[in-house]
């Protein structure tokens, strides 16, 4: 069992709510000014070996060559997201990657996109509380222009969410989904 004690990140990646008045709650914000300070740099550079060696630094990951991003790309803490190979991230998308945010090769992400690995618990008592849940979007997925990703969702291999979709439930591999919720529409391939 995992106690306040134990890191408060380490506590969110392996999926724990954590509460408004942890004793480590503090770290969050600081993780996130400390993120912003590189986003800054990230989102006013030009040159793409620029703004892949700063969201390597954001993610503590190397970000292949093959990774084109399209700033501005806002991001909340950095350290729990995966990138794969031949990832295209356009412009103005949200990534808030404390529950974990993994997106394998060949997947294209439209702008306005937002990939939202946490939340808050229904309850109003608790409401502050962060519950985290990771987000996979799998291989040559397609997100849409202006889509929201819940916490929790796995995007299927081949699938393409459509623009404006809010999607709350995992997508199968090679189905179109669409709609708020988000439905399966029809299948691909």
């Amino acid at each position: 069992m995992m106690t306040n004690e134990q890191d408060i990140f380490e506590r969110l990646r392996n999926g724990y709510t954590i509460s408004s008045d942890d004793p480590q709650a503090h770290r969050l914000r600081e993780a996130a000014y400390a993120t912003k300070k590189l986003l800054v740099q990230m989102n006013n550079a030009a040159d793409p070996k620029e703004i892949r060696a700063l969201l390597s630094q954001i993610t503590e990951s190397q970000i292949d060559a093959s990774v084109a991003v399209f700033t501005p790309l806002h991001i909340n803490y950095g350290k729990n997201i995966r990138i794969g190979k031949n990832v295209f991230i356009n412009f103005d998308c949200t990534f808030l990657d404390l529950g974990g945010i993994t997106i394998d090769d060949n997947v294209l992400i439209a702008p306005k996109v937002s990939i939202l690995s946490e939340g808050h618990p229904v309850s109003p008592e608790d409401r502050h509380a962060l519950v985290p849940q990771p987000i996979h979007i799998r291989k040559n997925a397609w997100i849409g222009a202006n889509a929201t990703i819940l916490p929790g969702v796995t995007i299927g291999e081949n699938a393409i969410v459509a623009a404006g979709a809010v999607v709350s439930k995992d997508v199968p591999d090679n189905t179109i989904v669409g709609g708020i919720p988000a439905r399966i529409i029809k299948t691909v391939g």
